[in-house]
């Protein structure tokens, strides 16, 4: 098997209950050997469901998946060499740490003395060595999970799966969690790919994302070019903090754009991401870090179509950055977010202001669908 080839290929998969609800639309997806591919979506999105697909737990209406480049349509799931790891961990309570790793060796006959050897290097893997005849009860919710990554990990599976493993812990336990996995996969480099609907867990996690919208794959990129260049309005929405502007194109040239806005007699550029009609429907994105604030009347190095004035209603304090709600046009509300190495610099609440930005980090879009 050549190296370069995706290890899976999900082609025209389509998956529906009812026969009208599509679930999954014909889902092309090629899934690079060795990476950490993140499916990453709202609930109903079609990201689980696919997931389940590849695990054989689901069987697809129409189309083929292939691993190594066969077929897997008449693959039970326990055949597949795929690992599994879920949120709530699925550990038998009645056996130690020791006997659930060693379940999935078991039941594939493979001899003792290599399966005590398997476990040790498992344990030792998820930093949990000495803990085998432990029970899962004794030990804490991270622990647990590490667990459940070793008995996936165990027997060698050509892929890793896991659907939402930490959505069940806390915050700071999910965070320290999501390193320790990335660092397991960049050791072992087996291919993972890991449902998620927290965004920050994917752009922390990932080589690729795939963002699931209505059982499509709206974009497929790295995170850093999914965060910086979505496609579409969705994607602009659903990855990051985004303030929304409503308007209509009026005009468009080498990719660069006016919009009229749809609250006052408002013109502002920025960089057209979708072909539009002048005249068309558009959703125009700002994230709140690459927008900038100052008191009303000062001298900015700011183009007027890259200008808006307002007040300031709000500034809150989250320790490495404080964020400055500001009212536009009466109504619209804009988030600047700036470091805290900044928050001198911020004009009082209640002042009037002006934010403004360059025209590259305004993106302009197709009005949602």
């Amino acid at each position: 098997m050549n190296a370069s080839e995706p290890i899976v290929r999900f082609v025209g998969i389509g998956k529906t209950y009812d026969g009208v609800t599509r679930i999954v639309d014909d889902l092309d997806l090629d899934i690079r050997r060795g990476e950490f591919l993140t499916l990453l979506g709202p609930s109903g999105s079609g990201k689980t469901t696919t997931l389940m697909l590849l695990a054989g737990f689901e069987a697809p209406t129409a189309g083929e998946i292939l691993l190594d480049g066969a077929p897997l349509s008449h693959v039970p799931p326990h055949k597949r060499n795929i690992g599994m790891v879920f949120q709530n961990y699925a550990l038998f309570p009645h056996m130690s740490i020791a006997e659930n790793i060693d379940f999935p060796l078991s039941v594939r006959s493979i001899p003792p003395d290599e399966r005590a050897k398997r476990i040790e290097r498992a344990l030792d893997m998820v930093q949990l060595s000495g803990f085998g005849s432990r029970r899962p009860a004794q030990l804490s919710g991270g622990q647990q999970q590490r667990v459940a990554v070793a008995r996936a990990l165990v027997f060698e599976p050509k892929l890793i799966l896991m659907d939402e493993p930490l959505g069940a812990l806390d915050k700071q336990l999910r965070e320290q969690m999501q390193l320790e996995i990335r660092r397991l996969h960049q050791r072992l480099g087996v291919t993972m790919i890991y449902v998620t609907h927290d965004q920050a867990e994917a752009l922390t996690m990932s080589d690729r994302i795939a963002v699931f919208h209505r059982g499509r794959v709206e974009q497929l990129d790295t995170p850093e070019r999914m965060y910086e260049h979505p496609r579409n309005a969705f994607v602009a929405r659903f990855i990051g903090e985004n303030n929304r502007l409503a308007g209509r194109l009026e005009s468009v040239a080498d990719g660069r754009c006016t919009v009229q806005l749809a609250t006052g007699d408002t013109r502002i550029d920025g960089t057209l991401v979708e072909p539009v009609s002048p005249g068309g429907a558009v959703c125009v994105s700002l994230r709140p870090e690459r927008v900038q604030i100052r008191a009303a009347g000062h001298t900015i190095d700011a183009r007027p179509g890259c200008c808006l004035a307002g007040s300031l209603r709000e500034i809150v304090y989250l320790g490495d950055h404080v964020r400055a709600r500001v009212a536009i046009n009466g109504t619209e509300e804009f988030m600047v977010k700036r470091p805290i190495s900044e928050a001198h610099l911020l004009p009082d609440v209640g002042a009037s202001v002006e934010v403004f930005w360059t025209p590259e980090h305004c993106r302009a879009f197709a009005e949602e669908r």
